[in-house]
């Protein structure tokens, strides 16, 4: 019987070849996030429309990406796209892929930061004569951005490990490196366990950096909080 190998775990922990799967993987999560804060404010905004197009086209769209699985909507995009004329090369499938699903969850979640603002801080902007676009830049969104936060870093956590998804269409992030190296040696414990210790190492220092994005801005509501009591 074969036991687990420690000098291999270190070997593979170090591997440049895997290294370069971080990387992928790295990216393939930022880009996501960034995309998915785009396209997902703007599915946002058009569910918080009074236009009953804009409306019904983003519940929709929210509809379908949230109740369809990643995996499927990756591989359609990969293979059943270019059936239509519509082709796209791997990198680029997984990006559209990430970034449409993901656009639908911070959707959701930027839209239940904004419902969550109390209407009397928009109400008191409007009695002042104050611009709406300047009550939305300097009224809702920062009240808005600071409830976003939690949900934000836990979506953004949970694309970090989905985009191993993308191992199914060739993409050569961690999971798809893993299985290359695990195939050429035989070693599956050993590789999984290194890609294991990559994937924990991304996901905490993500949490740092969440940590420390909560506490600035429960700081920026604190401090506000004891001016208007001094005022009062």
């Amino acid at each position: 019987m074969r036991y687990f190998d420690p000098a291999a775990f270190v070997d593979y922990l170090f591997n440049h070849f895997l290294l370069g799967g971080v990387l992928i993987t790295v990216g393939l999560t930022v880009a996501g996030v960034l995309g998915g804060l785009i396209l997902g404010m703007v599915i946002a905004l058009m569910r918080m429309s009074s236009n009953r197009l804009l409306y019904g086209f983003a519940k929709v769209y929210v509809w379908f990406f949230r109740g369809t699985p990643l995996l499927i909507q990756l591989v359609v995009i990969y293979t059943g796209l270019p059936q239509l004329g519509i082709k796209f090369g791997v990198i680029g499938s997984a990006l559209i892929g990430l970034i449409l699903h993901e656009a639908a969850y911070l959707a959701e979640i930027i839209r239940g930061g904004f419902m969550a603002v109390p209407d009397g801080q928009r109400e008191a902007a409007w009695a002042l004569s104050i611009p709406k676009k300047t009550i939305f830049w300097r009224v809702t969104l920062p009240q808005a951005f600071r409830l976003i936060i939690p949900p934000f870093g836990n979506s953004v956590n949970s694309l970090l490990k989905a985009t191993s998804l993308a191992s199914v269409i060739s993409v050569e992030e961690i999971m798809r490196r893993s299985d290359m190296l695990m195939q050429e040696h035989f070693q599956i414990l050993e590789v999984y366990a290194a890609a294991t210790v990559y994937y924990l190492f991304l996901v905490s220092a993500w949490d740092l950096v969440q940590q420390k994005l909560e506490r600035h801005f429960g700081r920026s509501v604190s401090r506000n909080a004891k001016s208007a009591a001094v005022r009062h």
